[in-house]
């Protein structure tokens, strides 16, 4: 998994696949902070906020199976958020399994929002005005985050916008997809029962934000969004969901080789604009 995590970094650090996997936004500004020892990378708009009460912030949960993945991997999507939206965007690199297995990456993700609430004014952003937003396990991370801050009376979360998401890793299976949940569950596999594993078994999923789930026709993974938009909306939330045609798992990152990428994007902005009210 080491090897496996070494080699992905050293893709994304190579600047010949630039076009790929994409390259920052010229248009926002990263920098590095932390959240005691987790490492959070913050977008910001190059452009002056268009009012004092400052930006909306969405916390981005990058994807990887819980195993590897990093932020990273989503600076192309996060960078053009923070430039066309005037939102900050925060990504935290929570902790991976084996080493680190469940429930280690749900804390760090709640850990990053109430570090971001506390921290808004420092990150130039509205601690009233946030989304989540994450891509495969970093999507059904959102969904966790989102369960959890409704469960435990805040923060307030404005949207949540889930990019191909695992909502029930019970019996989950398929090529490689076993040996990752046994890593993320630290071998016990009963765990997958757990709302907090799958979020899907929520035993209710009323009063959750607005939702964005993006899944596409060829994802292996499809009937996992399309199940949590249906949930979603049976307990009275109000869903988007979008699916196109000639895609797959991943599109979002891949905006090199994915010509859906752009208007996957797109629909991503536009949601977060309607929800958090721009900046």
């Amino acid at each position: 998994m080491v090897e496996l995590r070494e080699r992905r970094a050293a893709l994304l650090a190579n600047p010949r696949l630039t076009w790929v996997f994409g390259a920052e936004d010229p248009g926002a500004v990263m920098r590095e902070v932390w959240a005691d020892e987790m490492r959070l990378r913050v977008h910001a708009p190059r452009a002056p906020a268009a009012s004092a009460a400052g930006r909306p912030i969405v916390l981005a949960f990058h994807g990887g199976g819980w195993c590897w993945g990093s932020p990273e991997q989503s600076r192309w999507m996060a960078g053009r958020i923070a430039a066309r939206t005037g939102a900050v965007v925060v990504a935290p690199a929570y902790r991976l399994a084996p080493e680190h297995p469940y429930p280690a990456a749900v804390e760090d993700c709640w850990t990053a929002l109430r570090w971001v609430v506390a921290h808004a004014v420092d990150l130039g952003g509205d601690a009233d005005r946030i989304a989540v937003l994450g891509d495969s396990a970093g999507g059904t991370l959102a969904a966790v985050t989102a369960l959890r801050a409704r469960d435990e009376g805040g923060p307030r979360i404005r949207g949540q916008v889930l990019i191909y998401p695992v909502v029930d890793l019970v019996g989950l299976r398929g090529p490689g997809l076993g040996g990752i949940v046994e890593h993320y569950l630290g071998g016990d596999g009963s765990r997958a029962e757990e709302w907090a594993v799958s979020p899907l078994r929520a035993a209710s999923h009323a009063g959750l934000p607005p939702a964005l789930i993006l899944t596409a026709r060829f994802d292996p993974l499809r009937r996992h969004a399309e199940r949590y938009a249906a949930a979603l909306r049976t307990a009275g939330v109000e869903v988007a969901l979008h699916c196109p045609t000639l895609a797959t798992h991943a599109y979002l990152t891949l905006p090199g080789i994915s010509p859906a990428s752009r208007a996957g994007l797109a629909r991503v902005m536009t949601f977060l604009n309607q929800v958090l009210g721009g900046n």
